[in-house]
């Protein structure tokens, strides 16, 4: 099994991917309870005009198809930024016990501003996973990589 750092920066590598495919700079992985990366989603929003595209939401959704909820309970999401309100009610109904971001949603927020493309949420996912009823446990920021992950942001945003 690798590191968190290990899988956060895999994640980071995929977002600068989605950013030169021409979607916006996100990107999100799953790993199993055995550390191995089982999927790997980049953002689709743009190309695809999907506003559901978040990679994160896109990732719980495959491995909702693929998947058993007893066994994604057991998985780790690992994702470049905190994960929005949308992506958070994804990672619950689809079971994912663990997540594990880069960088808050909140430093997220000052890389966008005011950018009518990505109206980011102040809203913790630690929020969001509280008022339900399920123990999601979630590690993050990583203060060491955030920076790595806002410069894939750098000159994307309209602020």
């Amino acid at each position: 099994m690798q590191s968190h750092e290990a899988y956060l920066k895999r994640a980071i590598e995929l977002s600068v991917k989605s950013r030169e495919s021409g979607n916006t700079p996100f990107a999100a992985l799953l790993v199993d309870k055995d550390g191995n990366i089982i999927m790997e989603q980049m953002n689709n929003e743009i190309t695809e005009h999907k506003c559901t595209g978040h990679a994160e939401t896109q990732l719980v959704e495959r491995a909702s198809h693929a998947y058993s909820k007893e066994f994604l309970w057991d998985c780790t999401l690992y994702t470049t930024a905190e994960p929005c309100a949308m992506c958070s009610g994804a990672i619950y109904w689809g079971n994912i016990g663990h997540v594990v971001y880069a960088m808050t949603e909140k430093d997220l927020l000052s890389l966008t501003g005011a950018d009518p493309q990505n109206p980011t949420f102040d809203l913790p996912c630690r929020d969001v996973f509280a008022k339900g009823q399920k123990a999601i446990e979630v590690t993050g920021p990583f203060p060491e990589l955030a920076p790595a992950a806002a410069k894939v942001h750098e000159g994307y945003w309209n602020k």
